[in-house]
């Protein structure tokens, strides 16, 4: 969580940037924020467990972020805490099947799927790729926010925007390959 919160400290800036054009140009602060606030709340009071971990952390970015970031992120983290568990620890195959149930609640919450311009357009194709590696998941993220230039909106802010959302980069699938860069560079 910390290397999440300094890579989205780092890249606050281009998040707002990106949404901006497609959305209410706030992205970057509230997640800088919200990842912030995570870090604060890890250090005081240090969960034992990965799920623990990333249940707290998910709590905080619903109590902290505005709009539906919040939401999104913190169902992300806290359903795939839920599914890690008590364990104290985790494998790679453990961890991809609890972010595979936190995806799933981000789109049952956001009612959207990949190909909609939203976060799932990194987040479904990164931890598909954690079967492979974390670099692999890394590149995939990647990969997906990039696909999502050419997209037309069909959830969120951005869709308000019909034809002009393409073009445009999600913020909130580059955000979400932020978290998965951090993770593989954690990995490391």
């Amino acid at each position: 969580m910390a290397a999440a919160a300094a890579s989205v400290e780092r890249e606050a800036g281009r998040l707002t940037e990106l949404d901006s054009a497609i959305g209410d140009a706030d992205h970057g602060s509230n997640m800088q924020r919200g990842f912030a606030a995570v870090v604060t709340v890890l250090t005081t009071d240090e969960p034992a467990t990965p799920g623990g971990v990333l249940v707290a952390a998910g709590r905080q970015l619903i109590s902290t972020v505005g709009g539906a970031s919040g939401p999104l992120y913190g169902s992300l983290l806290r359903r795939s805490g839920k599914a890690l568990g008590d364990a104290p620890q985790v494998t790679v195959g453990e961890l991809r099947t609890g972010l595979q149930a936190g995806v799933a609640a981000v789109a049952q919450l956001g009612g959207a799927g990949p190909g909609d311009k939203t976060m799932l357009d990194a987040l479904v194709p990164a931890v598909e790729a954690l079967g492979t590696s974390f670099e692999a998941a890394a590149a995939a993220a990647e990969d997906g926010a990039l696909a999502t230039v050419p997209l037309l909106a069909k959830k969120g802010r951005a869709s308000y925007l019909g034809e002009r959302s393409i073009g445009h980069q999600d913020p909130g699938a580059t955000s979400s390959a932020l978290l998965f860069a951090a993770l593989a560079e954690v990995a490391k």
